[in-house]
């Protein structure tokens, strides 16, 4: 006993200078009229006022009429101080409060536990991440405006105080009640994180709540139903458990709520640290120099309420230095306690004033003084702002960590030599994971119920994808590993390689025996929505990988550990906001769209927006046909007409182009020697990409094989069986003459040329350039264009012929043909000239969805380069980028279509000239801005059921929707 007195006089006295530089963190800007009020409502109330100023009792706003009665009893018969709200709704809640403030001769202190903001409390979600996420964060600003965000969500629901941050270093793994509460294991990184929380929440005109005191870090045990033991030394605690209180409480720590915990070391007698007057006063408010309010715990949890009987422990708990006694089991018993102790000398008049005039200082600084009723117009609108949410993805694109990452297997790249499975463990849903991941590249979700049975399903893939997902709705969920998981992970990473990515606190890959075989392991901490969608946005590299472990995980990885990867340039998904928009004007595009689908312009519309290389709209609307039930969704595919020239042909022209196989000088007869004695011998590929070669526009080369009578597909061109001479497959159960190809080629080498030479688009060039292209590699384009480009660009949806390849259910039809086939064209290319070449035509034929046609104007926005890889050099796209007749009054570039010179034009005159794209016949549009850094994509069947129906084009849907994306640019 002896030395545990002479260590804390020596203690002390060491402090003793540390303490006298301490303000005090209650006093208000106008600490002149602070004190007046308070002098004046404390002079002003009776004995029994004082103390029932002490207690603050919880409130929930979803309860019955009988624990209403309670508290409205307990305001008007007992004068308590303040509230503790938990569960509930905000509107009830706010409606709650203002009834209850009413009732009370003093504004009530209200408080909450809302460490992670309001939402989970108020609508089962939470707000931001738990603090375990936070700590990942290496930028600490971050946390400080998550400190601010929440301070002002509680501000607006009334609340004053609360209780957060929470300070515990949690050093055990095993602990059950803080682990995920805990900003980590690193003293300096807890306290950095909880010093900007504070400074964030307290900016906001909250009060911050450091807990638990002395810390309760390292125990496995719950306090709610024991008395944990932190059987630690005084050196350690100090130097480990105080380490942030210390600092904290000289950067203005309004509050500490003392914790329910045995710590022999401080207090030998066995007290709880909430009834111990060394540790609460001799400690936390002498040596620190605490100076703020100091809360109980709440009275009710086992290890206190236990210790005493009812009503004394409220006594002790006083006794010890707490000024507010939290969630007492019987208030009016513990009240009356404090009463007869004042009346019996036990309780002197300044330490009853010390704790009474701390309380009234802290409502006049939240406002009480000058109390108003909490608003109820837009208060849920309030609480769920689009800033939070912004908040939000900016907190887990910084938290998520990559712990391990051998050969660099993360960001996957090359993806042309992956294939990718899906395999998910745990009990909560994934689903919004796997979806984030298809967007990249095809991954298929791989399920069993048996090991055997999915190792079998795994043997067609290289690649595994695993995913833990526990439930996000508590941090105290458990979160670890089956012995059966455990076993298919150890099964699959021997023969695979493995990313394997958990949804939930670090401390599961305690879990592992082994590591050996698992080639990248992912920390993403949480399964909310947003952690699903940045970690599949990390694993392909669209963000940067910037977290580090919060705490160390048994012998394989340390605190701080965490591989920094920079992003790859593949498309992130994220707010407008985040790239400088407005997301409220960008939904002027929805009115539009509906206004094109109702008005009978198109049965629906695929409509992607990117800025930055981020996607901030994307969205599907209306019915793959007007009388049918098939919802446009984001995998389904449509026929992109004309697109196919930039997104097929004109890439692999580049290619050769950039090899010095061509140049945009390189003439006809030069890459076709069958054009030697053409009248088209001496045209450039310059021109004629340019559309400025005196080439027809287009030959329906369908009605040369119809017959002239019945002006339906002639039998000397057509089959409805395939065989050797017909094996041309035009539409479903209709076959092209073999030869037939030929026929057209030739059609166009001896067709006239225009008499005037000016801008004049063309589809000859394409079928040209296919030919040539064929030729020289001795492939078809369909295999070219997945070989060079979709497959390592993960354009997984891009495809010619996707009858082929995919359901009729996910492909949306674009007429029904009544001059050709005679059919719905579902699934067959629209163009009858590319369906006459086997639905491979180099000016029409690839189907896509908005998502994919966006990786290649992206990979052309920026300069060639996509996702890891350079596909082009800049100078190559600035070359084709190129409108070289433009004196001529030919908009053109060398492929690309470029802005109007004049009024009418391809675009909403609102876009930069350095912009480029094209548009398709079956109502597509993609179009891409560097100097805005935008990418545009439309997609549409406006051709069904009929394609002379050409409404969207009248009523210039697509460029209008253009414009509205350039007003809604506010950076």
């Amino acid at each position: 006993m002896r030395q545990i007195l002479l260590v804390l006089v020596t203690l002390h006295i060491s402090l003793s200078i540390f303490s006298q530089t301490i303000e005090n963190p209650l006093a208000a800007k106008d600490i002149k009229g602070q004190q007046k009020w308070v002098d004046s409502i404390y002079n002003s109330m009776t004995l029994a006022e004082k103390v029932g100023q002490l207690y603050m009792v919880q409130v929930m706003s979803n309860q019955d009429q009988d624990a209403k009665n309670k508290i409205v009893e307990l305001i008007r018969t007992h004068h308590i101080g303040g509230l503790i709200y938990s569960l509930g709704g905000p509107v009830r809640q706010a409606k709650l409060n203002n009834e209850l403030q009413a009732l009370s001769k003093v504004p009530l202190l209200i408080g909450m536990d809302a460490e992670w903001g309001l939402s989970m409390r108020l609508d089962s979600t939470y707000a931001f991440p738990w603090n375990m996420t936070l700590g990942a964060i290496k930028d600490n600003h971050l946390i400080e405006q998550t400190g601010k965000q929440i301070g002002e969500h509680c501000k607006r629901l009334g609340v004053h105080f609360n209780f957060a941050p929470v300070v515990d270093i949690n050093t055990n793994p095993l602990n059950p009640i803080i682990g995920n509460r805990s900003f980590g294991e690193d003293r300096d990184n807890v306290t950095e994180k909880a010093l900007a929380f504070m400074k964030g929440m307290q900016s906001a005109g909250v009060l911050a709540n450091a807990k638990h005191f002395p810390g309760h870090g390292d125990t496995d045990q719950d306090s709610h139903k024991t008395l944990p033991t932190i059987n630690f030394n005084k050196k350690r605690i100090d130097s480990i458990e105080l380490y942030p209180y210390k600092k904290l409480i000289t950067k203005g720590l309004s509050s500490v709520m003392v914790a329910h915990l045995k710590v022999p070391s401080l207090e030998p007698s066995g007290y709880p640290s909430s009834l111990s007057k060394h540790i609460t006063t001799d400690i936390l408010k002498e040596t620190l120099g605490f100076k703020g309010l100091i809360f109980t715990d709440a009275l009710t949890m086992k290890g206190a309420a236990d210790f005493k009987e009812v009503g004394a422990i409220d006594l002790a708990a006083f006794k010890a230095g707490n000024d507010v006694m939290l969630m007492s089991e019987d208030v009016a018993v513990g009240i009356s306690k404090i009463i007869e102790a004042y009346n019996n000398g036990e309780i002197s008049e300044a330490r009853l004033e010390l704790s009474v005039k701390k309380i009234l200082q802290a409502k006049y600084k939240v406002g009480l003084n000058n109390y108003e009723p909490v608003g109820l117009n837009d208060l849920p609108a309030d609480l769920n702002r689009l800033k939070d949410d912004i908040l939000y993805e900016e907190l887990l694109e910084n938290a998520i960590t990559i712990v391990k990452n051998e050969a660099r297997l993360v960001p996957l790249r090359q993806l042309e030599e992956k294939t990718i499975a899906y395999v998910k463990m745990g009990d909560d849903d994934g689903s919004v994971f796997l979806n984030e991941l298809k967007k990249y590249t095809k991954v298929h979700h791989i399920e069993a119920t048996m090991l055997d049975e999915l190792k079998a399903k795994l043997q067609d893939y290289n690649t595994v994808v695993i995913g833990l997902h526990r439930s996000n709705q508590s941090p105290w969920k458990p979160y670890q590993f089956s012995e059966e998981e455990l076993t298919w992970l150890y099964e699959i990473a021997r023969t695979h390689k493995v990313i394997l990515d958990v949804f939930v606190k670090p401390y599961v890959l305690s879990d592992l025996a082994t590591i050996e075989n698992i080639e990248s392991i992912v920390v993403s901490y949480q399964n909310s929505k947003i952690a699903q969608e940045k970690s599949a946005q990390l694993i392909f590299g669209a963000i940067d990988a910037k977290g580090s472990l919060p705490v160390s995980i048994g012998t394989y990885f340390k605190v701080g550990d965490g591989i920094q990867n920079n992003a790859i340039q593949r498309l992130s998904y994220t707010v407008p906001e985040r790239v400088g928009m407005d997301s409220k004007k960008l939904k002027k595009i929805d009115s539009l769209v509906l206004k094109a689908i109702n008005g009978k312009m198109t049965p629906g519309i695929q409509l992607l927006v990117a800025r930055k290389g981020k996607v901030i709209y994307n969205k599907s609307f209306g019915k793959h046909t007007y009388s049918g039930t098939q919802a446009v969704t984001f995998d389904d595919v449509y026929d992109v007409a004309s697109l196919t020239k930039i997104l097929a042909t004109l890439p692999l022209l580049m290619e050769l182009e950039e090899q010095g196989e061509v140049t945009l000088d390189t003439k006809l007869s030069k890459i076709l020697p069958s054009y030697k004695k053409s009248n088209k011998s001496n045209i450039t590929l310059k021109a004629m990409l340019s559309h400025y070669a005196r080439l027809k526009p287009w030959e329906p080369f369908y009605a040369h094989t119809l017959d002239s009578v019945t002006k339906r597909p002639s039998e000397k061109y057509y089959r409805t069986e395939r065989s050797e001479r017909f094996n041309i497959e035009v539409a479903q159960n209709l076959y092209l003459r073999s030869d037939y190809p030929d026929s057209i080629q030739k059609i166009i080498k001896d067709s006239e040329l225009l008499n005037k030479l000016q801008y004049r688009y063309s589809d000859f060039p394409y079928y040209i350039l296919k030919k040539y292209i064929e030729n020289y590699y001795d492939r078809t384009l369909d295999f070219l264009v997945q070989e060079h480009f979709y497959k390592s660009l993960g354009a997984n949806y891009t495809m010619y012929n996707p009858y082929h390849k995919i359901s009729n259910k996910k492909i949306v039809p674009t007429e029904v043909d009544d001059y050709y086939r005679f059919q719905e064209v579902h699934g067959y290319v629209h163009d009858m000239g590319a369906a006459m070449q086997n639905g491979i035509g180099g000016h029409a034929g690839i189907f896509s969805n908005a998502n994919d046609v966006a990786k290649i104007m992206q990979m052309f926005l920026q300069k060639g380069y996509y996702g890891g890889k350079n596909y082009f050099k800049p100078e190559t796209i600035d070359k084709f980028n190129t409108c070289y007749f433009c004196n001529k009054g030919n908009r053109r570039g060398i492929g690309f279509d470029k802005p109007q010179l004049d009024e009418d034009g391809p675009t909403c005159g609102c876009v930069s000239l350095n912009s480029f794209g094209h548009s398709g016949f079956t109502g597509t549009y993609a179009w891409a801005d560097p100097e805005e850094e935008i990418v545009y994509v439309f997609l549409a069947n406006r051709t069904y059921p009929i394609a002379s129906h050409n409404l969207l084009l009248k009523e210039n849907i697509r460029t209008d929707i253009q414009r509205l994306i350039y007003e809604a640019i506010i950076d």
